[in-house]
């Protein structure tokens, strides 16, 4: 990344970064020992972050105001439609997920019996599973992506949804929708997969996908940090934490054991795995 102006230590800068996330300028602020640096992803977009900091510096609105915005709903409208214009596969993921979710409170367990990796149903009193050879040879391909979009409950379609966001958000402004698109393909097909192979077929939730996100992140952002690519150490340490715990007895005994621990390590993977050869890409070309 490039280092573009030193900004105070008791500045507050998230109007800035919010006004520069609007505008895809892929960027970071670090904390020196003189103060907040910005650092910059893309040396084409300097002179655009120039211009955002220097309005902002002059407390300029960076947004349209806000009784700009209420005085015309169709204006109101097109304001909340900016963060699905700029992280559009993240918006349709969320939505799909809202969706199958209120289908299953309406429709309960026919919904499951539709999107679970495999065939279910009911054969003389109790439960017939078929297998992924039903799946190949019936033409039901969705299944191998569909249980990513199954949450049981609210707090797991919450968490789910909330990370997706954050990861999916910043892939789709530093490398667009397409890689965006390509790593819920790879990463949800490849955590239920991954599931499936422990044995399970009632499993569902974006967790794979976003394990799969925080790999790629993590890895541009260690491997190509003028990528623009960011996540707190923190973060990285609280998730891979948690994986963990949930492989554990322990996890059992406080709650916890009904985790789809092969989906998040199958997800994890993957992205990993793209993360590295794209970040090495990226070394290469800078």
């Amino acid at each position: 990344m490039y280092q573009v102006i030193l900004l105070p230590r008791d500045v507050d800068t998230r109007g800035l970064r919010k006004a520069l996330w609007a505008q895809r300028i892929g960027h970071r602020i670090t904390e020196e020992s003189e103060g907040q640096m910005l650092w910059l992803a893309d040396p084409k977009q300097h002179e655009a972050m120039l211009s955002l900091v220097e309005r902002w510096q002059r407390g300029e609105p960076l947004q349209q105001p806000h009784s700009e915005r209420s005085a015309s709903p169709s204006k109101g409208f097109t304001a909340l439609l900016v963060p699905v214009r700029l992280a559009p596969v993240s918006a349709l993921c969320m939505a799909l997920s809202l969706l199958v979710f209120a289908a299953m409170a309406v429709l309960g367990d026919l919904v499951i019996a539709m999107l679970a990796i495999v065939p279910l149903g009911v054969a003389n009193g109790s439960l017939a599973v078929g297998s992924l050879q039903d799946v190949l040879l019936g033409g039901q391909l969705w299944r191998l992506l569909s249980p990513a979009f199954l949450h049981f409950g609210w707090m797991h379609l919450i968490f789910n949804m909330l990370w997706l966001w954050y990861f999916g958000r910043q892939v789709e402004s530093l490398h667009g929708s397409g890689r965006m698109l390509v790593i819920v393909l790879l990463a949800g097909i490849g955590a239920n997969l991954a599931q499936y192979a422990t044995g399970s077929v009632l499993f569902g939730g974006m967790s794979g996908v976003d394990f799969a996100l925080l790999g790629y992140v993590w890895l541009m952002s260690r491997r190509a940090p003028r990528s623009g690519f960011f996540v707190p150490q923190m973060l990285v340490v609280f998730m891979l934490g948690w994986m963990v715990f949930t492989m554990t007895d322990m996890a059992s005994a406080v709650g916890f054991g009904n985790v789809a621990n092969g989906a998040h390590l199958g997800g994890l993977l993957v992205g990993l795995a793209m993360g590295w050869y794209h970040s090495g890409r990226a070394r290469r070309h800078s």
